[in-house]
């Protein structure tokens, strides 16, 4: 029987590499946002899940997790983006490069943060140690963002009541949310439209970010995400969406879970 909790955490770093597959002019290039395949593996990372063991195999954490809905939503950016630096260093260990030193220049994002909701069925033995263990703040491996010396902590942990979005006024969505693509292998149709009647908000922003994997293809399954902080109007149709509230106080929140 199920047990479904809904819970969140803010996940932070100095600094983060969410590398993409493509590279510009030798610089390897990081996505802005903490994307879902990569929540995952922190996720797995806390209860001890192992990652990647050998080519052509999806890692444990992402076969055992990859069912589970969650949401993010960006902390301290700025119009939905983070400071990025970019720093160059020299490989020399014997296989990076058997021809000498291998000369690497990547991206970095500078002090990102992220509030991650995960919902989790706690009848499920797995889910439910991963539900204490992230109440506990406890992990079996160090969480990072996206290189291991990028270590992360859990801050401000909540449990939500929850109840799918139903109104007939304006609304803001608090966390990222699809603009095209699927969620949980369905295609979602997505319509907005801002309330610009009062000035509600400043930006838009927009990334194509992985939400899983193609188990044929071995490569990220890519979305068109979107994040605002206008208000949208009621008949704007965004698939998922769920009104939050915080069991401890009023506090009230609109995500998608993807």
């Amino acid at each position: 029987m199920a047990h479904w909790k809904l819970i969140s955490f803010d996940l932070k770093a100095n600094f983060a590499f969410f590398k993409k597959p493509d590279y510009n002019d030798g610089l390897q290039l990081s996505y802005n946002m903490l994307h879902k395949p990569g929540l995952l593996g922190i996720l797995g990372a806390i209860v001890g899940l192992e990652g990647y063991k050998q080519k052509g195999e999806l890692p444990m954490y992402y076969q055992q997790f990859k069912h589970l809905l969650v949401s993010i939503e960006p902390l301290g950016h700025e119009k939905g983006n983070f400071q990025k630096t970019s720093v160059k260093y020299t490989n020399g260990v014997g296989y990076a490069n058997a021809d000498g030193n291998l000369l690497v220049e990547e991206t970095m994002l500078v002090a990102p943060a992220y509030r991650c909701y995960v919902l989790l069925d706690t009848g499920n033995e797995l889910e439910a140690k991963l539900h204490d263990y992230i109440i506990q703040r406890k992990a079996e491996f160090i969480p990072y963002l996206g290189k291991n010396e990028f270590q992360a902590w859990l801050a401000d942990i909540h449990e939500w009541d929850y109840s799918p979005l139903n109104s007939d006024r304006p609304f803001a969505v608090d966390s990222l949310f699809v603009k095209s693509g699927s969620i949980k292998n369905q295609i979602v149709e997505t319509e907005i439209s801002f309330d610009f009647s009062v000035q509600s908000g400043s930006f838009t922003y927009f990334e194509r970010l992985p939400i899983g994997f193609d188990e044929k293809l071995m490569q990220y399954q890519l979305n068109d995400f979107a994040y605002t902080d206008w208000r949208l109007k009621s008949s704007s149709k965004i698939a998922n969406l769920y009104t939050l509230k915080e069991k401890k106080n009023e506090l009230l929140k609109n995500i998608q879970l993807f």
